[in-house]
């Protein structure tokens, strides 16, 4: 398989990042694309863990809204809002 990267700026920064660990460019471009691949699944592990949270809070929620509240005056509003 051959990958060409054609972009000065690409050949570049694996180049620094070669010269920084002492390693081939090759092997800078692979640790790169590993380093993002990583952060992007972490970030994916982190968003289903929160859509799983929210609904846990949301399911609690709403079994803590089931009781009857009672009408509030336009008086008790306005103060509850600094009126």
């Amino acid at each position: 398989m051959n990958l060409q990267i054609r972009d000065p700026l690409a050949h570049e920064l694996a180049r620094k990042l070669a010269e920084k660990r002492k390693i081939t460019l090759t092997e800078a471009v692979i640790a790169a694309l590993k380093a993002e691949l990583e952060k992007e699944n972490s970030a994916q592990e982190k968003s289903r863990s929160l859509a799983e949270r929210h609904a846990f809070l949301a399911e609690k929620l709403k079994a803590l809204g089931t009781g009857e509240g009672r009408e509030m005056t336009k008086d008790e509003i306005d103060e509850m809002w600094g009126h």
